[in-house]
């Protein structure tokens, strides 16, 4: 955080408070919401879920203890937090298209375009520049997702929506299809007294839906079952009593969205950034696995995807190969990779060769049971 030389007594905090949300606005945030940095009513739930080990390999969620509820021992002189939305959900998702076509590969909608958190980054800095043009030098600093900051529990504070029982951010007249970021300032702006009214209710949808079971209770998530955690946070296999519920996502999974009610809201994006990269978006399963790691880097460069690396991809597509549709050209492109592939990709590989081996030998069966259950009804000279 930059060193502060404003003087508050110049400063009407209450109209300047104004401006952020406006500039915000013009920035291409959806929302500005402010609070203060009191989350101390947070702390135990965190403890628990790191003590009941829901983290998985995430040990930077418990490597800097209490300070991702503690604002000001993250950054020293923090007084309030500025936490802002901004909407991806892109025109054609083709949501339901895609998750029903087992030879099409599945990217969570929010993995489509550029990176997410260089776009925000980058605005969010130029806000807090813009702030500074107004009350001259004082500490700032942007978060996206990339600190040790509980961002939905700030957000619930600041009036941007409530936390559903997916865990996920929800607002009555946006769903959840937003990202959100944090500017960390040392201004005692006025804060934001107005939070929406939690309105799960009754509903369980995203938890009796959830293709692994990972959302445990209303508003815990074991990330060591949740698909995104286990096609992108998971350094190592993927454990086997969940490759099949995989299906055809092999980065993320927004399954929990889907079927939250308060999505009929969400709103388009209007940031050309988060449109899909049609290299990416509803290709098949076997032509992404044919990409050597230069096509990989070449066409993820920009893109969250990148981050898990060309093994990992391999790693994630071979398991949606495994659960596709039986296909002699799905068998062939496995073998073909098998004895160049990495320790990591050659164990996915080999399961699910057996899986579609197992697949065609039932459908050939199926075929041989058909023709003689036809033959058995033809006369005999015909």
């Amino acid at each position: 955080m930059t060193t502060t030389t404003h003087s508050s007594v110049d400063i009407n905090y209450t109209e300047l408070a104004q401006k952020i949300k406006l500039w915000g606005k013009e920035l291409g945030f959806a929302e500005v919401g402010i609070t203060d940095i009191d989350l101390s009513e947070h702390e135990a739930q965190l403890q628990r879920w790191l003590d009941n080990g829901y983290h998985g390999e995430m040990e930077y969620m418990a490597a800097h203890g209490m300070k991702r509820a503690r604002p000001a021992e993250l950054v020293p002189g923090t007084q309030r937090v500025i936490s802002v939305k901004m909407n991806y959900l892109p025109p054609d998702a083709s949501f339901a298209r895609a998750l029903k076509s087992k030879q099409t590969a599945y990217i969570s909608r929010y993995a489509l375009g550029r990176d997410y958190h260089k776009v925000i980054r980058n605005r969010l800095k130029k806000l807090g520049q813009r702030i500074e043009q107004e009350v001259g030098q004082f500490g700032f600093r942007p978060f996206v997702d990339s600190a040790p900051v509980l961002e939905r529990q700030l957000a619930e504070k600041a009036g941007l929506g409530w936390r559903g029982k997916n865990s996920l951010l929800i607002h009555k007249q946006a769903g959840s299809w937003f990202f959100l970021g944090e500017l960390f300032v040392d201004l005692p702006l006025p804060v934001d007294n107005n939070p929406q009214q939690e309105g799960c209710g009754k509903c369980n949808a995203c938890m009796t839906l959830c293709p692994t079971g990972a959302i445990v209770e209303p508003y815990v998530v074991d990330a060591r079952k949740c698909i995104s955690y286990l096609t992108i946070e998971l350094q190592g296999p993927i454990p086997e009593q969940y490759r099949p519920l995989l299906g055809n996502r092999v980065y993320g999974c927004d399954d929990c969205q889907l079927v939250c009610p308060w999505n009929r809201y969400g709103q388009l994006t209007d940031e050309q950034d988060f449109h899909p990269r049609k290299q990416l978006k509803d290709q098949e399963l076997l032509n992404l696995f044919q990409w050597d790691e230069e096509t990989f880097l070449k066409h993820t460069e920009g893109s969250p995807i990148r981050r898990i690396g060309h093994e990992r991809w391999l790693r994630n597509l071979a398991v949606g190969l495994g659960n596709a549709q039986p296909d002699a050209q799905i068998i062939e492109a496995l073998e073909a990779r098998l004895e160049s592939a990495s320790e990591l990709v050659r164990e996915h590989i080999s399961w699910a060769l057996t899986q579609q081996r197992s697949k065609q030998a039932q459908q050939q069966r199926k075929q041989a049971r058909l023709i003689r259950i036809i033959e058995k009804g033809l006369p005999r000279d015909a």
